[in-house]
């Protein structure tokens, strides 16, 4: 396995997955997580068995895993690691399958019988986390895939867990888009509106009878209709897309924690910060110190 290092010092793998192969399967059994924090421009769905306490970080998302965790991650700059923490089995199994954004073309990616996992592939550009019942449900056959000798009936395994897993409702995607410097989709024309007016504008004060005008409905019906269709409150959405903004100074600046508050469209430090550590599970400080500490420095 080779590495590079860029320009932010996030180690950027080069993964042996070779141009004739549809996918690299690698399975591991382990006593702890080494590996640093890394990015690769190959697909990767990463699923680890009885890892309770790992820490993983994918963009601006940190967690600690449970005995099963199994993510999908297809953004080729997005920063992810799955650290020790307090993870104290000796029976860890890692199981890290890497494919190319071009084992599905557009023309296939098209077609009606594949539309869910086109629409998975383009959420998991700021990583998927599949809950439990998704787990077992392609458990069988992510367990046998690495012993599947016949090649052929491998990329059908692995292209059924593909589909399987891309009709998981309860799916949850990990990094912000501000984070992960993606454009949000949306179904909705209005939404759509908003949405981009927001990233743009994170900065300034945003009032809902703006974004109610922007929509052209009155402020009650736009906050039911973007709850709705989003899922979150405007005012959540408009946090969410600052934290993310801010995370991303926090990783890629040397700006003070005061000045990437102010500079992401908070008015207040000790709001910022609390709304931080409410949001990513610690504070803005720690989450600059993670990310230094799981970097390697060239």
């Amino acid at each position: 396995m080779t590495t590079t290092g860029d320009s932010n010092h996030i180690i950027r793998e080069i993964t042996p997955l070779s141009d004739k192969d549809c996918f690299y399967i690698v399975e591991r059994y382990k006593t702890e997580f080494t590996y640093p924090l890394h990015c690769h421009a190959e697909y990767e769905l990463t699923f680890i068995e009885k890892g309770a306490g790992v820490k993983r970080i994918v963009g601006d998302s940190v967690e600690v895993i449970g005995d099963y965790d199994l993510v999908l991650i297809t953004g080729k700059d997005l920063e992810h690691v799955w650290e020790q923490h307090t993870c104290v089995s000796s029976k860890i199994r890692e199981i890290t399958i890497q494919f190319s954004s071009d084992l599905f073309n557009q023309s296939l990616l098209n077609k009606n019988q594949f539309d869910s996992i086109h629409k998975m592939l383009e959420s998991a550009s700021m990583g998927i986390s599949f809950p439990m019942d998704a787990i077992l449900k392609v458990y069988d056959k992510l367990n046998t895939l690495a012993s599947e000798k016949e090649g052929f009936y491998a990329v059908i395994k692995f292209l059924t867990i593909l589909y399987e897993l891309s009709h998981c409702e309860n799916a949850r995607t990990l990094a912000s888009s501000s984070f992960a410097r993606m454009e949000l989709n949306a179904d909705s024309r209005r939404v759509k509106k908003v949405q981009e007016y927001i990233n743009s504008h994170y900065t300034e004060e945003i009032r809902l009878h703006q974004m109610a005008d922007l929509a052209g409905m009155t402020p009650v019906a736009f906050s039911r209709f973007f709850k709705l269709r989003t899922g979150k409150s405007l005012s959540d959405f408009i946090i969410d897309i600052r934290l993310g903004y801010a995370a991303r100074q926090l990783v890629d600046s040397t700006h003070s924690i005061s000045e990437i508050c102010f500079a992401c469209g908070f008015n207040n430090l000790s709001n910022f910060n609390r709304i931080f550590k409410k949001k990513k599970g610690c504070s803005p400080k720690e989450f600059r110190d993670n990310y230094r500490k799981t970097k390697i420095l060239f």
